[in-house]
């Protein structure tokens, strides 16, 4: 399996749902406590790290498993915008873009500071 788009994994998932039956289960709610799941399961391999020279240098097994827990949290996250039917590319420009005005860089460059609003 080969996925050029967020429609083919959409569609891959949606499939895989339909033939086990499991739509029944994967309500909006459901899929969001799912994903939130996993995403603590990331954050599970780094805790007690040290931010900067633990948490960039994994070791290549240590990885692989992050990458496992990354692509659940994917997963789950393409799953509920399918189900929602939220454009994810869209909603992302949009964020992006709202992101930019929030946090422009002349005036947040080297400081986490967000833009006072007008």
């Amino acid at each position: 399996m080969s996925f050029r788009s967020i429609t083919d994994v959409a569609a891959a998932l949606r499939a895989f749902a339909k033939e086990r039956e499991w739509d029944q289960f994967h309500t909006p709610r459901n899929l969001a406590a799912a994903m939130s799941v996993e995403a603590a399961e990331v954050l599970e391999h780094f805790q007690w790290l040290t931010d900067k020279e633990q948490s960039e240098s994994l070791s290549a097994e240590k990885k692989e498993e992050v990458a496992m827990e990354l692509a659940d949290v994917f997963l789950y996250l393409i799953r509920l915008s399918d189900r929602l039917g939220v454009d994810l590319l869209h909603s992302a420009e949009r964020k992006m873009a709202i992101n930019a005005s929030n946090y422009p860089a002349d005036f947040t460059r080297g400081a986490i500071r967000k833009q006072p609003k007008a």
